[in-house]
């Protein structure tokens, strides 16, 4: 079977498990693929939680889960140096936290303050953990997938913006349609009763590892690449196009907006089966890749606009190859 076949067929599994969301289902796998760290928000009781932990139970991984809470510490996440021995003859060493895992589920990610959200900025971007003067290297296989609810204010802490820079994809999960949610109250029924068919085995994770390389082998036209940076220039100089853009934008996209397009839309392509991007591809993964990297003014909040209705707008200004 082919890493394509395999990752495939890990679709199907998710999807069978979080029933209406294909779409988000599509995102996380650009993000395992694109070797990227998943921001996904929504409302409570959306499956956030059950699409993570579906991608970990059909993949063969280390899955940890850390609950963030406001009293959690920067060694709760990443670990601590130990004394072991007794007396003068002892020594320290280093004892992993939760962070050293495959998978990494951050859950609610903004109920904990800044300084234990920032202990995952090396992590997630230098894909190692530094203590005691000694660097620890996560695993080759190494994905945080962040969930957050965006209506509860109380006793939360919005994550900064080089947090979220950090992020490829920041991704919304919406309500199922009614059909949807009469399918997810017959799967739920039926797990409960225990009627559901035995798990399948687990997706290995060198088919993880091998599509990557295919990933990185997928052909981009300078024609899209000139065409990424233009929508990242977009972003720092909206006076430069006519319309709103300059009212709305405060401040751009880091070049880490131009990456995550070319990585995500390579991604996205071979999972339709293309070893070429299309506009389309770029078009699929745009707002998950730029709508966490743009900050608005307050014209623009006041008058409602989105951060979707920003991207929405540079996509008709700025003209395709």
């Amino acid at each position: 079977m082919s890493a394509r076949d395999r990752i495939l067929d890990l679709k199907r599994r998710i999807t069978a498990a979080v029933i209406g969301q294909e779409a988000v289902v599509d995102l996380l796998l650009v993000a395992l693929l694109a070797d990227g760290h998943l921001l996904m928000e929504g409302l409570p009781g959306l499956a956030k939680t059950r699409t993570i932990k579906s991608l970990a139970k059909n993949l063969e991984s280390e899955f940890r889960r850390i609950q963030f809470t406001p009293d959690l510490l920067p060694s709760d996440i990443t670990g601590t140096e130990i004394y072991t021995g007794e007396g003068a003859g002892g020594t320290f060493r280093f004892q992993p936290g939760p962070i050293f895992g495959n998978l990494i589920l951050a859950d609610e990610i903004n109920r904990a303050p800044a300084k234990a959200q920032a202990a995952l900025l090396e992590a997630m971007e230098e894909r190692q953990v530094t203590s005691g003067g000694k660097t620890n290297p996560l695993p080759e296989l190494f994905l945080v997938l962040a969930t957050q609810n965006p209506i509860e204010q109380e006793g939360t802490y919005p994550l900064p913006e080089a947090q979220m820079d950090r992020f490829l994809l920041h991704v919304f999960i919406g309500y199922p349609t009614d059909e949807n949610e009469a399918k997810i109250l017959r799967l739920i029924r039926g797990e409960e009763a225990g009627t559901m068919p035995s798990t399948e085995g687990k997706i290995p994770a060198q088919a993880v590892l091998s599509a990557r390389a295919e990933v990185h082998a997928v052909k981009v036209s300078e024609a899209l690449e000139a065409y990424y940076v233009a929508i990242v220039a977009a972003t720092r100089r909206p006076g430069d196009y006519q319309g709103d853009l300059k009212k709305w934008i405060q401040y751009g996209a880091s070049p880490r907006g131009t990456l995550a397009l070319d990585r995500a839309s390579r991604a996205r392509a071979w999972l339709e089966g293309r070893d070429h991007v299309l506009p389309e591809d770029v078009h699929a993964v745009i707002h998950a890749c730029l709508r966490h990297r743009l900050i608005l003014r307050y014209e623009a909040n006041a008058e409602g606009i989105t951060r979707d209705a920003v991207v929405d707008e540079i996509v008709k200004l700025v003209a395709l190859p």
